[in-house]
């Protein structure tokens, strides 16, 4: 995929450089996730369940010694949950805890300046909009931009990090 920028000859401000985001599939919705945090992504395989962790929570894998919790996204999200053939765990860096995404698909990565990312519409509702950074269009696509530190709040990151270090 290229992304091309015009180029102006005036003395304006340079355009905002492009970060680049891995696009996965949660129920209809595409979302993007800094490609930084993403170690790797890996097949589903059903994790070893923790007593008292919330549904969300699914359990934890051994990945090559390091013992890591899977968060299912979609159901902190709200969403239905069905494991296929292309479930996903997408392993994550988050403030130095390494934690497992389930997500329904991975798509791409796409390259996005800071400026293609528009302020997300806040809604009142149960859940907390506080973890998208944005919404972008790239194409025909549509992806809702996530900051997943902000995702799990600081109680359940805690639950998170005490599981990964149980």
């Amino acid at each position: 995929m290229t992304t091309s920028f015009s180029q102006r000859p005036s003395a304006a401000a340079p355009a905002a450089p492009a970060a680049e985001y891995l696009t996965f599939r949660l129920g209809q919705e595409e979302y993007g996730i800094d490609i930084l945090r993403v170690q790797e992504i890996r097949s589903y395989e059903q994790p070893t369940r923790m007593a008292h962790a919330p549904e969300f929570i699914r359990g934890v894998i051994d990945l090559r010694g390091v013992i890591v919790p899977i968060v299912d996204l979609r159901l902190k999200l709200g969403c239905p949950a069905e494991y296929t053939s292309f479930t996903v765990v997408i392993i994550l860096n988050v403030g130095g805890t390494v934690l497992g995404a389930v997500v329904d698909a991975v798509a791409d990565v796409v390259a996005l300046p800071a400026d293609a990312i528009k302020p997300a519409p806040q809604f009142q509702g149960p859940m907390d909009a506080a973890f998208v950074r944005g919404i972008a269009t790239t194409g025909e696509r549509m992806l809702i931009v996530v900051d997943i530190a902000s995702l799990l709040s600081g109680a359940e990151m805690g639950l998170v990090k005490a599981v990964a270090h149980g």
